[in-house]
């Protein structure tokens, strides 16, 4: 059986071309590539609904009319769909729903040493701009983690952008999920100029504050480029796995688990990092086996050959600080004890206890986000929730007692940063009738 894993061996004597392998996820597109896209979101900025138009026909090979898509055909594809899919759907809504308001933003206040009251509020943005793949993949499940959060955070408005398909609509199963969540309007609509036209504005897409859900490259590196003047959810890009794992795991459970996050996309990563050596030619036992009846097999071998890792540690105190440097997506702690490791494990996007907990369910339907952060960024970046449709305002009131205790020591700092104005207005509460 030939080694279907790219890199294997032990944490401690990787080579710097395997640490850069494992590291370098998040690589960084040619210029050419960028310059295309800016040309393309550039179109859609002078042309507007006409530039996404001929986009589509060039790009997809598809002609469309009408941007706007009719809220009856978000019904339609309601009514159309499987009976149980749409159970499923609604199920998953209703999960994000009642998990999502418990993490709803709260209002706090409190007051300065010195007693001036302060309070951070949570104010909704208006509008937000929800991207919806469509093309060779149709992510649903994505659009409800972005739409119901954002409608739990209090959004007034939501806009959908989705490729058209054949016959000029986005795909039915987003339009139906579109439907469940709530969406106020959807629009035809893919790839960079999607993102362009929720970012400026065309004469049927209104411009929005800020634009969240995945997409291929274009999509993302579209959101790249506006991410100065609009706001944009976390980098996104082809799905992660590290599963910790110890000698109480089942093989068969960490190559299904390694398998599914592998048949996202042939640019996957997914490690395993184990403390039983023998483990490893098990678990690719099971792989061969999987993959000898996977509708998805190329891709998941490719995957495991491009970036799939079967690396083993000598304590758990080097599997956390590998975790802790590779920065994954999705985390499994296939081990004993795996409460007390999860809350030893640093930089991650969503973190799964035990054997049972597959990740698949946090993809679906435990109610938490699966919109996270991949490439390494979960050194810095959340996951998606209802943090990401609130802005803070911060509301300061000083009563007139507390400005008299405030105002010699606030003059002083100001002179000393040679800001005059700003000394003088210190002194102004005595100026109030």
């Amino acid at each position: 059986m030939s080694a279907l894993f790219r890199i294997r061996g032990a944490v401690a004597s990787l080579s710097d071309q395997a640490r850069r392998v494992l590291l370098e996820r998040g690589d960084e597109p040619a210029p050419g590539f960028r310059l295309r896209v800016a040309e393309l979101m550039e179109d859609v900025r002078r042309d507007g609904d006409a530039a996404l138009r001929r986009q589509a026909l060039e790009i997809d090979g598809v002609s469309t009319c009408a941007i706007a898509v009719p809220a009856w055909e978000l019904e339609r594809a309601l009514d159309g769909l499987d009976a149980d899919l749409r159970r499923a759907l609604t199920r998953a809504a209703e999960n994000i729903r009642t998990v999502h308001q418990a993490f709803r933003p709260k209002t706090v206040r409190t007051r300065s040493p010195d007693g001036a009251e302060i309070t951070r509020r949570p104010d909704p943005l208006d509008r937000v701009g929800l991207y919806a793949p469509g093309g060779r993949a149709a992510y649903p499940s994505s659009l409800l983690m972005s739409a119901v959060p954002a409608r739990v955070a209090g959004v007034r408005e939501l806009v959908v952008c989705s490729p058209a398909a054949r016959g000029g609509l986005p795909n039915p199963l987003v339009l139906a999920a579109a439907a469940i969540a709530g969406v106020d309007r959807v629009f035809a609509g893919g790839g960079a100029g999607a993102i362009a036209a929720m970012a400026f504005g065309t004469e049927s897409i209104p411009r929005v504050p800020c634009i969240t859900g995945p997409g291929n490259a274009w999509v993302n590196e579209a959101k790249r480029q506006v991410a100065g003047s609009v706001r944009i959810d976390v980098p996104a890009g082809p799905s992660e796995l590290l599963i910790l794992a110890d000698d109480s795991a089942a093989p068969a459970l960490l190559a299904r688990e390694l398998a599914a996050q592998a048949e996202h996309d042939a640019d996957a990563a997914v490690v395993l990092l184990t403390a039983d050596p023998g483990q490893i030619p098990l678990v690719e036992a099971e792989l061969e086996t999987l993959l000898a009846s996977a509708p998805r097999a190329e891709i998941i071998r490719t995957s495991l050959s491009r970036r799939g890792g079967a690396l083993t540690v000598a304590s758990l105190d080097e599997a956390l600080e590998f975790a802790s440097w590779f920065a994954a997506e999705h985390v499994l702690l296939a081990c004993r004890d795996a409460a007390a490791v999860a809350a030893r494990v640093r930089n991650a996007g969503s973190i799964f206890v035990g054997q049972s907990s597959s990740v698949v369910f946090g993809d679906y339907l435990t109610g938490s986000n699966h919109v996270l952060p991949t490439g390494g960024a979960a050194r810095g970046w959340s996951g998606l929730s209802t943090d990401g449709f609130v802005r803070w305002t911060t509301v300061q009131e000083t009563p007139p007692d507390v400005a008299a205790a405030l105002a010699s020591d606030t003059a002083l700092l100001a002179r000393a940063e040679a800001l005059p104005a700003h000394a003088g207005a210190a002194g102004a509460w005595e100026l109030v009738p």
